[in-house]
């Protein structure tokens, strides 16, 4: 990573203690708007810049670093301008600068009145300095997930450790500064950098933890705001993710008794729970023997994780592992995985900034006797996920940089918002939207009724996305209902029919079409991310939060191959 170095020219800011307004200077210097380099961004006349922010808010006149930054303007009279609308595609550590695009989404015409601007937030993607650690982290037949012996475990555990003083090492300055609570004072800089008296908010996954904390503490400075796939505020970040795995075990079951209904293009069996033990039975074999000597049981289990969080891969997915199960061809299988995992230099950014503001968000528990049992209790009840998850985090038992205390999340003052939610997503668990709710008086929630994929808005689901653009044309929200519940409902993004013809025929013109498709979002984005249905997430296979970025970016790049979140 560079050197973080004083510039110049300071930001005009004063910062406050986390909880307090930072107080923007009027001179604040406006952003040099120049051309973009994104394809996606290119082809819609967008425009790109970079903001410079304090490296510590609460020494402005110190180091500084520059945020990417992407535009693309309103094209209606004066008259009926609307505002800017910051985006967000979750991760935390998902590239956002093609996020810029998103308004060509919202139906009827609503999104023609706002600029919609996109952001690499602090450490991620185009912004400078970007933090990565060790680009080589996630490779081919990995030690297996669940340690099944202590030797296991600590292998497990010097991985974690070793990853950790990766970053103490790479990040320098930076590593101390990625608390959610630096990127909302970075967006409240961006709102003054582009002459606004309010933000508007379009964030995904955990870029609706981002808009909880910044109409808390400035809740004066929100116009309108969606928040898409809600975090639950009173589990960050640890807890959340053990309610993670029991709601992606859920899922899973969910997926293999889909594959079960159509066994007349898959070949897999009948039965949900017989299918469901014939994975299992599928890791232990790969744990003896690596297929094609580099998928383990690790790499099945990164494949199958995305199956939980959106059912547009249910189809690609179906197609890869019973052209495995049927004749030991693991060509589909590594195509999709392969397509998620890149290995060039700086690949690991969306994983180490997703660890910088996790670890340091707030205090991890630094037992691990704590996370042992913890996580074998879970696993007992919901193996799917569980180890996958517990190793992809455990980093944070070493972290180096200090943590912070979490915002207490307060909505009482916030103006109207718009809150999104499948009933059973797996990374957001539906609960935490109704959290949220309650803290925030003047929300409503829309229910996709029974829907199992993750922030799905603006990607084809007519009773939500119509929702969306009238809240965002009038700021209209659906009337609240009594009582902890949703205050509108909506069909859930569809679960797939599969494609006519025998599935294993087909597996290697899909998966080399995944694979073209994974390839080519990673060359646009700058790498994979994990943790962002029916849209593009660009976010690692294995990811556990809460980012859709790739296939949303590949979407909004006009890719209909991808749909997602």
């Amino acid at each position: 990573m560079r050197k973080i170095v004083a510039a110049v020219a300071a930001v005009g800011v004063v910062a406050g203690i986390v909880g307090s307004a930072p107080t923007v200077v009027a001179s604040q210097e406006p952003i040099v708007w120049g051309p973009c380099t994104h394809p996606a961004l290119i082809v819609r006349g967008a425009e790109c810049g970079k903001l410079e922010v304090p490296l510590n808010h609460a020494d402005p006149a110190g180091a500084k670093i520059r945020l990417a930054v992407s535009r693309i303007k309103a094209t209606v009279p004066p008259e009926q301008y609307q505002g800017v609308m910051l985006t967000n595609p979750g991760g935390p550590g998902g590239a956002g600068l093609a996020m810029a695009v998103l308004g060509d989404r919202v139906p009827k015409g609503a999104g023609k009145g706002y600029d919609w601007v996109g952001l690499d937030v602090r450490g991620v993607g185009a912004s400078e300095p970007a933090l990565s650690c060790d680009s080589g982290y996630f490779t081919y037949n990995r030690p297996y997930y669940v340690p099944v012996s202590r030797e296991l475990e600590q292998t497990w555990l010097d991985r974690s450790k070793g990853y950790a003083k990766a970053c103490g090492a790479a990040g320098g300055d930076l590593l101390g500064h990625l608390r959610t609570v630096d990127t909302v004072r970075d967006l409240d800089l961006l709102r003054a950098a582009l002459g606004q008296e309010k933000i508007n908010f379009y964030g995904y996954s955990y870029g609706s933890y981002l808009g909880q904390v910044y109409s808390t503490l400035h809740p004066d400075r929100v116009g309108r705001m969606v928040l898409d796939g809600v975090v639950d505020p009173r589990s960050i970040w640890y807890q959340s993710n053990l309610n993670q795995d029991v709601a992606f075990d859920r899922n899973i079951k969910i997926y293999f008794d889909w594959l079960a209904k159509h066994d007349g293009a898959y070949h897999l069996g009948t039965d949900g729970r017989a299918i469901e033990a014939g994975y299992y039975a599928d890791l232990d074999k790969l744990r003896q023997t690596p297929a094609g000597g580099v998928i383990g049981p690790d790499e099945l289990a990164d494949v199958f994780l995305r199956a939980a969080y959106f059912v547009h891969v249910w189809t690609d997915l179906g197609s890869a592992y019973a052209q495995y199960r049927a004749t030991g061809d693991v060509f589909g299988i590594k195509a999709i995985w392969d397509g998620l995992n890149s290995r060039q230099p700086g690949s690991d950014n969306s994983f180490a900034v997703y660890l910088g503001v996790q670890c340091t968000d707030v205090r991890w528990p630094t037992n691990w006797d704590r996370w042992r049992a913890d996580n074998w209790r879970i696993h007992a009840i919901a193996p799917f996920e569980t180890w996958n998850n517990a190793w992809y985090n455990a980093p944070c038992v070493y972290w180096t940089a200090r943590p912070g205390t979490p915002v207490e999340v307060d909505g009482s003052k916030a103006p109207p918002i718009l809150l999104i939610n499948e009933t059973l997503d797996g990374a957001t668990p539906f609960e935490g939207a109704l959290e949220v709710r309650d803290r925030f008086p003047n929300s409503a929630l829309i229910e996709g009724v029974g829907g199992t994929t993750h922030s799905a808005s603006l990607f084809g689901n007519l009773c939500v996305d119509n929702q969306v653009a009238d809240y965002l044309a009038s700021g209209t929200l659906p009337d609240r209902r009594p009582g902890r519940g949703s205050d509108t409902q909506c069909d859930p993004f569809p679960q797939p029919t599969p494609p006519a013809g025998p599935a294993r025929e087909d597996a290697r013109v899909l998966m080399e079409r995944s694979a073209d498709d994974d390839r080519a979002l990673a060359h646009t984005t700058g790498g994979r991310n994990a943790k962002s249905g029916p849209k593009a997430q660009v976010r690692l296979p294995h990811a556990r939060h809460t980012s859709h970025v790739g296939d949303l970016t590949k979407l909004l790049s006009g890719n209909k191959a991808a749909r997602r979140r």
